[in-house]
């Protein structure tokens, strides 16, 4: 280790250019590839920042381990930088119209041979996420991971230069467990109570504004325990902001300066005024809350097309309440019958009980399953409806409300994708407003919060809310907002309840008693009291936004050490067992559903019982 107490890094690989021929540097790194011509060798060189060619002479003293070298071994190199020769310059790097005339190399570190080549994208993941540590080398990662600190410091900067205040609030704090599962951490000092790992600061960033800090801000750690998807993992970063003495339209405005100033500086892209759209007009023209308008094929009406057809399943959707509606399959008019055979399929999987289609060919012939309930005119009148002319083709949903939209929505997508409908080029973003403040949970037989049950109503539904009239409950609507781009909810937040009475209302709506409502949530109702001032606040979702931004479409792209589907690390295999002492000291015992499930797995892993 003498090279490194005598000499200084003074450059990274990837950031030496032209300019600095001739210059002697010291550089430190690994051998990404090596070639050995014998009288030379050449590296490329890698370090965070990039690649760099080294070419090193095996007869100079300084470089007698020059034909040792092997890829990812650790290196530290003395040299001077050098222009390439005429017609040998490597424009697919930075770096390479020079290279590195090597005066001394030295070998910090050997290393095995990796299970896979760094830069191989087409590495299977789980390959990848077992050696995270050297699927982290990447420069595929890296610049993944370079993109997102930059980001972070974006965020802080704006929102210290607004007035901000950056406070950390309690990993260990209180369950109150009204959205997805808490993770629970048992408490040694105190047998038998648990902390939660928190699902957001809100409760305590509106803690914050009753303490008078007016604007908070936090680079916010969560923690929910639910089912995974692609965009979701079961510990992620919020960028939580709260503010004092607001109404909606400023929180809105404050974070569309900060969503430019992320796009302009990352992409080099102006984002003008974001549009708006209520949850109604969303839900019922694209079937969903965040929806990608980047592309039409826009979910039609056709109850007024449809009625008493005589077709007995639009007849008894209509008749109990439901809704008849389609889509465009722009060029469906050549699709097979397999391919409306899958898209039935995924129609299927989003909780319709089927898919009517219509294909209206080039020719003119028009076909159906149920071309025998309406004739051909009809049949052409119905693909008009939903936008579609000759040569497309209709998908149909005859469900209730929300099976439809959700049906309708998931195939809206999948034409989007297959057809490449979708400008990837582009990012479109607008605010969903106005959306419901409660849903009725039919398995738990009440209302419960959409958001959560901090959300304010809306100051003309506020003493429906206040008066207990649960025939209006369905028609409350909230003080709520969400942040969406090319489909992805990127951010959410609303205008808070601050009147003490009015939470209470709140908390009574959602079915919990007196002595429930104190249990959870006493102190806040205490804190409540004295003096809170008018807040509001949103969160963004620093892994989905910098996934946009980096575009991928897998967030485990964008965290460091991520988990699996099944919320597991295959790196460091965890979560693991602990042992019996660890789990009596703090007052825990395995049920025996979990200890036969833990005696499977090690079965399964080769362990002994």
């Amino acid at each position: 280790m003498k090279f490194v107490k005598d000499l200084k890094r003074t450059s990274y690989c990837g950031l030496l250019n032209k300019s600095n021929a001739g210059q002697k540097v010291v550089l430190f790194g690994w051998v990404n590839t090596r070639r050995d011509h014998g009288s030379l060798v050449f590296i490329d060189l890698r370090d965070r920042e990039g690649i760099v060619q080294v070419v090193l002479d095996p007869s100079l003293a300084g470089n007698s381990a020059a034909h040792d070298l092997r890829g990812e071994f650790v290196v530290a190199i003395e040299g001077l930088v050098r222009t390439r020769p005429e017609g040998m310059v490597n424009k697919k790097i930075s770096t390479g119209e020079i290279e590195i005339e090597a005066l001394r190399c030295e070998v910090l570190n050997v290393a095995a041979t990796p299970p896979f080549q760094i830069d191989d994208e087409n590495v299977g993941e789980m390959l990848r996420l077992k050696h995270r540590y050297l699927d982290l080398r990447s420069p595929r990662l890296q610049r993944h991971l370079k993109l997102r600190h930059n980001v972070a410091q974006l965020v802080r900067q704006f929102l210290a230069s607004n007035g901000f205040m950056e406070i950390e609030t309690p990993i260990l704090y209180k369950s109150t467990p009204e959205g997805a599962r808490d993770y629970l951490v048992p408490s040694r000092v105190n047998p038998g109570n648990f902390y939660a790992l928190p699902q957001s600061p809100q409760i305590l960033k509106q803690l914050l504004m009753i303490s008078g800090y007016d604007r908070y801000f936090q680079l916010a750690r969560c923690f929910r325990d639910e089912d995974l998807r692609a965009d979701r993992q079961p510990e992620f970063t919020q960028i939580d902001i709260e503010m004092s003495f607001i109404d909606q339209d400023d929180i809105m405005e404050l974070n569309e300066r900060l969503l430019r100033l992320i796009w302009k500086e990352v992409k080099g892209v102006d984002i003008a005024t974001l549009p708006r759209m209520t949850y109604q007009e969303a839900m019922d023209r694209f079937g969903i809350d965040k929806p990608d308008i980047r592309f039409g094929l826009e979910i039609k009406e056709l109850k007024a097309t449809v009625t008493n057809s005589g077709f007995k399943v639009f007849d008894d959707v209509i008749a109990r309440g439901g809704i008849v509606r389609g889509i465009q399959a722009p060029g469906g008019g050549t699709f097979s019958r397999g391919q409306f055979d899958k898209l039935t399929d995924i129609a299927k999987k989003s909780g319709a009980k089927g898919l009517v289609w219509i294909k209206w060919e080039a020719s003119g012939a028009i076909s159906s399953p149920i071309s025998k309930f309406f004739n051909e005119e009809k049949l052409k009148e119905i693909v008009t409806a939903v936008g579609g002319k000759q040569g497309d083709a209709a998908l149909i949903i005859a469900d209730d409300f929300d099976t439809a939209c959700a049906s309708l929505s998931t195939l809206r997508i999948h034409l989007g994708r297959e057809l490449k409908l979708i400008d990837t080029t582009k990012d479109k973003f607008l605010w969903v407003v106005d959306f419901p403040l409660l849903e009725y949970s039919p398995d738990d037989k009440r209302w419960v919060a959409r958001h959560h049950p901090f959300t304010s109503p809306q100051d003309q539904h506020a003493e429906w809310m206040m008066a207990g009239d649960e025939s209006k409950y369905g028609q409350l609507l909230a003080k709520a907002y969400d942040l969406v781009c090319n489909g992805y909810e990127i951010g959410g937040g609303s205008i808070r309840i601050y009147r003490s009475e009015v939470q209470q209302a709140m908390f009574r709506v959602l079915g919990m008693n007196q002595e429930e409502t104190q249990n959870k949530f006493g102190f806040f109702l205490e804190a409540l009291k004295y003096g809170t001032p008018p807040h509001g606040g949103i969160a963004w979702g620093v892994d989905r936004l910098v996934m946009i931004l980096c575009g991928t479409d897998a967030i485990r792209e964008v965290i460091a050490f991520p988990k699996t589907a099944k919320a597991t690390c295959l790196m460091s295999d965890c979560p693991s067992e602990v042992n019996r002492d660890q789990l009596a000291e703090v007052g825990v015992k395995l049920s025996p559903l979990a200890e036969k499930a833990l005696e499977e797995y090690r079965k399964a892993h080769n362990q002994s019982v």
